[in-house]
Order: structure tokens, then sequence, then C-alpha cells
């Protein structure tokens, strides 16, 4: 297969294994928590930093024109919900797990990479959910309470998700360079 066809595929693979994620909800302690920073992760480290946020682009263009693969639907009116603002930081998880990757299969530079490129895109989910939630519908949230909910009570889990990443990023990238033509 031609690579730059490769790599289409590959980008629409992952933005599909991103919808899929979003409704894979794991229990947690009081609240789930889905794949989808996970795989947005590991699309950086497998396609690289550029087709890697390609496909998570693919993915939030998709649901901001309709298609309900946001895990509370889809569509322009989904740009208030105040998780939008994580969706949107997918494709910069991307890109950055991506290039501190640069295709080593080292577990641990993949963990540092995976822990890095997740805690971008909460660098862009926390602020908007606390602008969404405080300006738009007027909670009056204090700074702490905004990265409490947004991103504290969440480390645990994507803690193990970092782990998971590194653990399936190898194997998968070298099957993949296998098969490269």
């Amino acid at each position: 297969m031609h690579s730059k066809v490769r790599e289409l595929v590959l980008a629409a693979v992952f933005a599909a294994l991103t919808a899929v994620g979003g409704f894979l909800k794991i229990p947690f302690g009081p609240m789930f928590i889905t794949l989808q920073t996970m795989l947005a992760a590991l699309a950086g480290m497998v396609l690289g930093p550029r087709w890697g946020a390609a496909s998570q682009g693919v993915y939030l263009a998709l649901g901001l024109l309709g298609l309900p693969i946001f895990t509370m639907g889809g569509g322009l009116g989904y740009v208030f919900q105040p998780s939008f603002g994580f969706l949107l930081g997918f494709p910069l998880t991307a890109a950055v797990s991506g290039l501190l990757a640069r295709g080593s299969l080292s577990p641990v530079r993949l963990a540092g990479a995976a822990a890095v490129g997740i805690l971008a895109g909460y660098a862009i989910g926390v602020p908007y959910m606390g602008l969404i939630l405080n300006l738009y519908l007027g909670k009056g949230l204090s700074l702490w309470q905004v990265v409490e909910s947004g991103l504290v009570i969440y480390l645990p889990g994507e803690a193990v998700k970092v782990a998971a990443t590194a653990v399936v990023a190898p194997p998968l990238m070298r099957a993949l360079r296998a098969e490269a033509p």
C-alpha cells in the first residue's frame, strides 16, 4: 500500500478507535474513565505527531458535524459542554506524545511521552471546562475546584492508561513497521 494511503487509513482507524474509546467506560472509584486519552497518545506514538494529531482532528470534525460519536452526542452545540475542551486537547495529546516518543520502543520513554502528551491535553481541557462552567453556566467555581474536578480526580486513571500505553505501543509499533513498504 502506498505510504500516504496507509497513513490516511491508519489515521481513520485511530479516529474510529477514539470514538469507540469514549463509549468504553471503566468504573474507577466514584466515576468512570474512558480510553480516549490513551488512544490519542497512542495515535501520536504509532502514527507520528502529524498523522496522530490529524486522526484526532478527524474525530473532532466528525463529531462537530453531527455524528453522535462524543460521549453525549455530537454537533456544533457540543462546544458548550464543559467536557468539550478535553476533546479539543486530543490533537495536542497526539502531537506531543508523538514528538516525545520519536518512534522509540522503550516503555519508559513511551510512558513519559504519553504522560506529558495527556497533561498537554488537560492544559486545554481544564481551562475550557472552567470557562464553560463559570462564564456560560454561572457555577462560580474557584480555580482549585475546577482543577480538582477536571484534573486531580482523573490522575490515578490516567496513570493506569499511561502504563497501559507503554505496554501496548511497542508491539503495535513493531507490527506496523513490519508491514510498512
